[in-house]
């Protein structure tokens, strides 16, 4: 009884990954790429992180600029006005 192509594929298919599994160059290249798929899973959830609190601060910071925003029509004060640096402080003689 003849296979069909399909058959035939898988068989092929199955004596190569056997073959594979017995070298140890593929062996460390899988060992590899599976090192490699946890770290970019790890990367990942350190950027959803990072998005989340990328969102908290802006948040935040709209807080923050409301409420200096909001103090400084309250209070009638102004900012204090800058230290002006002399001349002579700035000289070496």
């Amino acid at each position: 009884m003849t296979k069909n192509p399909l058959d035939r594929l898988a068989s092929l298919g199955e004596e190569v990954l056997d073959k594979a599994s017995q070298s140890p160059t593929a062996a460390r290249v899988i060992q590899s790429a599976m090192q490699l798929k946890d770290r970019v899973d790890d990367l990942s959830k350190r950027v959803r992180g990072l998005e989340a609190m990328e969102k908290r601060l802006g948040e935040l910071e709209k807080r923050i600029a409301k409420l200096e925003g909001s103090g400084a029509k309250d209070s009638g004060t102004k900012k204090p006005a800058a230290a002006k640096k002399t001349k002579s402080a700035t000289k070496k003689t």
